[in-house]
């Protein structure tokens, strides 16, 4: 995510069709009719973010994640091994939101407790993105150097996975303790979302083997792009070629796109900047794809272009704000406009749709942040209000539906009235959403806005103010 407003380019020729966008007259729907008080929203941001923060450090401290109904947790990473997955993902929308008292305790807990010698396997991946992130962006905020400490000590233990690969292609697990690997078959997002926690890092200990490891994990796909522009979203951390022929802007690789713009930001990696902007390109030109007057996204074979599965899932909803990031607003207005019918329609967007029929394929939702995500990218670049709006819709229908009695939960079924919840806070939800709306509502006082830079899980890595 970036801050700064970008020059906007023309149309290519050939997604011409994709442009005729309904997104204005959504945002005037989805808007409420008197004028907002966004101050007022942004502290009921802040009073229930607060209150969530309340239940979780009486019924689940230290944790991985609350279960908000029931008001018993789960771990996450590590079956029997709490890592303080949601504490840590909370620290720096604490701090952002100024509650100072709430981050020293979430700190405290981290330099007396967290721990990462364990003979356990954990997600590279996940653990990267939340914990990696999560402690580089609390160092940040606070200045301490045990945080700063305890994510060079874990992203060491990750780049074991790295190493044990010849292609650099990072395998999906790795014991954290012994360093052993296991399930080389792994997919975009998970060998390509390091690059902007991993460089940071790098920055901070003045060490670039770190960032070094992450580019060549992602050039090693990028070298194998078809004809098309496209990678399958699936790919052999041993043999280092594709093991599927589906290219996929959401599920297995949306982080991936992601970090190459970031590079680009966080670094002034310019040879990232162009593989960004190559690999929208041929998104929009080879799947765009309309459906009822609505642009999706669907998967198709990454060497021919036909379409290969009528689902998009939620997750999706992020390449709204990257294709506005990296100079193609016009296309990402149009699909943030599907992502708003689906809001419009459904009040909750479900966690996947089929793209013919605009109806959902699944019944649950894990508090999913893409839409928020989207809007916030779209309103750094312009600051035009009616992201804000829809944004707000975003937040009264969370608030609405997944208020349970001791935080927020997932739904188990959005098509009952009410809606079913289940019961489970995912860690996400501490980093991202309620960090997006507070950024938006608020004139937050400990961010420069035109430097803010964020990781894939709204990890704060440029752009505080101290």
């Amino acid at each position: 995510m970036t801050g700064p407003a970008l020059n906007r380019r023309g149309l290519l020729a050939a997604s011409a069709a994709l442009v005729a966008s309904p997104f204005a007259a959504q945002a005037r729907a989805s808007s409420r009719t008197e004028p907002e008080d966004w101050d007022a929203l942004a502290q009921d941001v802040r009073s229930e973010f607060q209150w969530a923060w309340r239940h979780y450090r009486q019924k689940a401290w230290g944790r991985d994640e609350i279960n908000p109904v029931s008001g018993t947790s789960r771990s996450f990473f590590i079956e029997g091994h709490d890592l303080g997955l949601s504490l840590v993902e909370a620290l720096d929308t604490l701090w952002l939101m100024e509650l100072d008292e709430e981050f020293q305790e979430g700190v405290d807990w981290v330099k007396s407790n967290l721990d990462f010698d364990i003979d356990g396997s954990s997600q590279v991946f996940e653990t990267n993105i939340r914990l990696v992130g999560g402690l580089v962006s609390a160092h940040l905020a606070s200045g301490d150097p045990v945080l700063l400490d305890k994510a060079r000590d874990l992203a060491d233990r990750l780049m074991k996975a790295f190493d044990a690969s010849p292609h650099g292609l990072p395998y999906r697990y790795v014991n954290l303790k012994t360093g052993a690997v296991r399930d080389p078959e792994t997919n975009l997002a998970e060998i390509g979302t390091y690059a902007t926690e991993f460089g940071v890092l790098g920055r901070l200990v003045g060490d670039d083997r770190y960032y070094a490891a992450a580019k060549r994990a992602m050039k090693h796909a990028l070298d194998r792009r078809s004809d098309l522009g496209l990678m399958a979203a699936n790919i052999h951390a041993e043999t280092g070629e594709f093991i599927s022929r589906n290219a996929s802007i959401d599920v297995y690789a949306d982080s991936f796109y992601e970090y190459l713009w970031d590079s680009w930001e966080l670094f002034g990696d310019a040879e990232m900047k162009t593989w960004a902007q190559e690999c929208a390109d041929a998104m929009i030109r080879h799947q765009g794809k309309r459906y009822d007057g609505l642009l999706w996204f669907p998967m198709v074979d990454y060497e021919t272009g036909a379409v290969t599965n009528t689902s998009q899932t939620v997750l999706g909803a992020y390449l709204a704000g990257l294709l506005g990031q990296v100079g193609r607003k016009a296309e990402g207005d149009d699909f943030l406009a599907t992502y708003t019918a689906m809001q419009d329609r459904y009040l909750i967007i479900p966690e996947s749709i089929d793209v013919t029929t605009a109806q959902p394929r699944t019944k649950r939702t894990g508090l999913r942040p893409e839409f928020a995500d989207a809007c916030l990218n779209l309103w750094l670049g312009d600051r035009d209000d009616r992201y804000r709006a829809l944004t707000a819709v975003h937040y009264r229908n969370m608030k609405a539906t997944s208020k349970a009695a001791y935080g927020f939960t997932s739904l188990s079924d959005i098509t009952t009235r009410p809606m079913a919840q289940g019961d489970n806070c995912p860690g996400y939800w501490w980093s991202e959403q309620m960090k997006y709306y507070w950024l938006m509502f608020a004139d937050c006082r400990r961010v420069d806005y035109d430097q803010l830079q964020m990781s894939t899980e709204a990890n704060v890595l440029r752009g505080f103010v101290r």
